[in-house]
């Protein structure tokens, strides 16, 4: 099939992935930054290396890799809190005023009262009572009364967005909404204004190195297209793209990674457009009935999965279908001499692993690029749910992959 080398350099094992602004918010399966920085570094493409994209931003790794090194980016995301966090992350804020605007926000904090808090109705928030207590309600909304007062709103509210996920119900350690047991919400009290206050802290440490390292004349453009139906031409030309340094999805978010389920909290509590439906509207979420791809690589693979269940042969289709066409767009975008570089992983499906390493590498050679190396690289920092439930049932679990692949191409 296409060449794979491995190289255990890629692990990245005492890494501090956590450097920079990326130490802001968790999300899943963030590419980690050491990735995003090497292959920058060391495939660079050919002849000039002035504009970055990533296909499918999420939390904004390769955007803020690409500030770092001087570089000009271009990122997409249908998530809004993805879109959201990655233009906090980039940006360019004052320290010493963001400093103030907190010792502000604490002032304010040691005269709570539920008296003080002026937004009571949750309503936006889906069956909240069954995934926070009425005091944690209250706090945060005493929170965001005061992050309203301060200049650089955004900043602290990504802080407040990590801790609306954190004291709520939600189990820990799944990105998927799973409620605590009963005996666990028993023992639960987490310190709402401790946890924000903490995070700012964290966050502020993270800018300032930011701020000593970046160029801060470098463009990011943040945009929420998707890249199934095409790439506006008002925001990317054919042809305008040298390099793209992207982890895509490994499969639609009802079976692999739950994104929209991960940050519903946030984007139900910000208003953001789509909270309750965003799985449905990213890639894999919507249906099909047949293939639009031709496929040699993982023709075996697909007909395996068929003949065990048509089903979820269709559910891996609909994920494919929409990859395939966003990688056809994509490849439009790219500059003759540029290199595209995938970072995915091989998801099963009916116990069958799906190489998508391959897949993306056939399907770029379709579009008139030329393979050139798959690096396997070991997972040891990735933020993965080390089991998922693939067919859905309670209490079934297997082992998600430990590895991943570097797949690198040129365009010709």
């Amino acid at each position: 099939m296409y060449k794979r080398e491995i190289n255990d350099m890629w692990s990245f094992k005492e890494a501090d992935t956590k450097e920079y602004t990326h130490c802001y918010h968790t999300y899943p399966a963030m590419m980690i930054p050491q990735v995003a920085r090497t292959l920058i570094k060391e495939y660079r493409p050919e002849g000039k290396l002035d504009l970055i994209l990533d296909p499918y931003m999420g939390s904004g790794t390769t955007l803020v890799e690409a500030s770092l090194a001087g570089i000009n980016s271009v990122g997409t995301d249908l998530n809004p809190l993805a879109r959201f966090m990655t233009s906090v992350k980039t940006k360019h804020y004052n320290y010493n005023n963001l400093l103030m605007q907190f010792r502000e926000i604490q002032s304010h904090l040691i005269f709570y009262s539920e008296k003080n808090v002026k937004i009571r109705n949750f309503d936006r928030i889906s069956n909240y009572s069954f995934w926070y207590n009425e005091e944690t309600l209250m706090k945060l909304s005493y929170l965001s009364q005061l992050i309203e007062n301060v200049e650089d709103k955004d900043f602290f509210n990504v802080a407040l967005s990590e801790t609306i996920r954190e004291v709520s119900f939600t189990r820990k350690g799944e990105f998927k909404r799973y409620r605590m047991n009963e005996s666990s919400i028993a023992k639960f009290n987490p310190d709402t204004f401790n946890l924000f206050e903490k995070k700012v802290v964290r966050n502020l440490e993270g800018l300032n190195s930011y701020n000593s390292k970046v160029n801060k004349d470098v463009a990011v453009g943040i945009y929420g297209f998707n890249t199934i139906n095409g790439i506006p031409s008002d925001i990317i030309n054919e042809g305008d793209i040298d390099m793209v340094v992207t982890s895509p999805p490994y499969g639609d978010s009802k079976t692999t990674v739950a994104y929209g389920q991960f940050s519903r909290w946030a984007n139900e509590w910000f208003c953001f457009d789509n909270a309750k439906n965003l799985d449905t509207i990213l890639m894999g979420g919507s249906k099909a009935t047949k293939e639009i791809f031709k496929t040699n690589t993982i023709r075996n693979i697909l007909d395996k999965i068929d003949h065990l269940e048509h089903k979820r042969y269709l559910e891996v289709v609909s994920f494919l279908n929409d990859y395939y066409l966003s990688i056809k767009n994509v490849s439009k975008s790219v500059r003759s001499r540029g290199t595209v570089c995938y970072v995915v992983g091989d998801r099963r499906v009916k116990g069958i692993q799906i190489p998508l390493d391959y897949f993306t590498a056939e399907m770029f050679e379709t579009f008139g690029f030329k393979h050139e190396t798959t690096i396997v690289r070991e997972i040891p920092n990735k933020r993965m749910p080390s089991k998922t439930s693939p067919t859905n049932k309670v209490g079934e679990k297997v082992s998600t992959m430990s590895n991943e692949y570097i797949v690198i191409l040129n365009k010709k």
